[in-house]
């Protein structure tokens, strides 16, 4: 069977992770029997410059068609000063609307050659292996009505946030559902106290905990779950939350690795999934070879684990990223003493010979 997959490169950095990334699948179809028909489309800012769309009609129907998503990453400070429904972060927000992937998922799991990456003290960050499912469609990013009016007196701006009972349900379902596959806990993350939103967040996913009696329940306000993923973040297995809070916790919880190039992500919900890593275009460092393709190999990882279910492919391909990392080859955000420096291109190439090594010898 030959899966294809529509490639989106996107903006600044994007397309040197997506790169790489692409260079592992190709790694995968020469020592492998999977197959794979890689076709690229336009997104984010490319989109923009070449057609005035963040995401053109033709995009769109690449990613129906396909069995897997690979995205690089969209934005950058060049296309700061467009319209709000020309900028590039809506072409992403409007494929995951049109996919219906309500679910991202973002592992956050500590090598041990990286412990001392960390800003944390090692013996709080070893052993870290958590995974934040965030809603990813619903929410004060998508709620209506929202906008800036003006007053007699300045403006006033509007954001509203919405949940309805399906919306919660069914990610919450899927995170009791991963956590069966995990460690068996879920922790779910509101503003209960404050926010009726999270009151309706909180009875839902409650009520969905009862299917699932050998799945630990714990709820926590997303202040003190700020805090405690820097005061103890081994005891967390799946943090389940909304959109916005999700955006925030599942950034810090990427910190707690050491670097934001190492974490990837899932987004699922419809047919076809999207993969993309958590670092986003990186406009600072980009096009100069330095930046981290960790994350986007990862996302391929999670492509064929949860995109087209080839298990021990994806458990390949996190082997080979292990092995370069145990290895000593760094790239600068993750380097240290005694280790070797190489760049964006070079940690690939590592990677897809530490590949081909592995399932020759598997």
């Amino acid at each position: 069977m030959t899966y294809r997959i529509a490639v989106l490169p996107g903006d600044y950095a994007g397309p040197e992770v997506t790169a790489e990334a692409v260079k592992v699948l190709r790694t995968l179809q020469e020592v492998s029997s999977l197959r794979f028909d890689l076709q690229e489309g336009l997104i984010g800012g490319a989109a923009v410059d070449a057609t005035g769309d963040p995401l053109p009609a033709a995009t769109l129907q690449l990613c129906q068609a396909s069995d897997a998503v690979l995205l690089g990453a969209v934005g950058g400070p060049r296309w700061d000063g467009l319209p709000a429904a020309q900028r590039p972060e809506q072409g992403l927000l409007r494929l995951r609307r049109a996919l219906d992937l309500y679910a991202n998922l973002r592992p956050a799991k500590v090598y041990e050659p990286l412990v001392a990456a960390s800003t944390l003290r090692p013996e709080v960050v070893r052993g870290i292996d958590l995974l934040v499912v965030r809603e990813l469609v619903g929410g004060i990013y998508y709620g209506e009505p929202r906008g800036i009016e003006r007053l007699a007196e300045g403006e006033r701006a509007i954001n509203t946030m919405v949940y309805t009972t399906a919306e919660i349900r069914r990610v919450a379902h899927l995170a009791f559902t991963l956590a069966r596959q995990r460690r068996h806990k879920v922790t779910s993350v509101d503003k209960a106290n404050v926010l009726e939103v999270s009151v309706l967040w909180r009875r839902e996913v409650t009520e969905v905990a009862g299917a699932f009696p050998d799945v630990t329940l714990e709820h926590l306000y997303v202040d003190n779950c700020a805090m405690q993923l820097v005061r103890d973040p081994r005891q967390f297995d799946v943090i389940l939350t909304g959109n916005l809070f999700g955006d925030i916790l599942s950034d810090e919880a990427a910190m707690l690795t050491g670097s934001i190039g190492m974490l990837p992500s899932a987004s699922l919900g419809g047919k076809t999934g999207l993969f993309e890593p958590v670092h986003g275009s990186a406009p600072d460092i980009a096009g100069r070879g330095v930046v981290n393709p960790l994350a986007a190999i990862a996302s391929v990882a999670m492509l064929l684990a949860y995109g087209l279910q080839e298990v021990a492919a994806a458990q390949a391909v996190e082997a080979a990223v292990a092995r370069v990392l145990e290895e000593g080859y760094r790239t600068p955000d993750i380097m240290a003493p005694g280790c070797t420096p190489v760049s964006t291109a070079e940690m690939g190439d590592h990677v897809c010979a530490a590949l081909r090594q592995g399932l020759a010898t598997a």
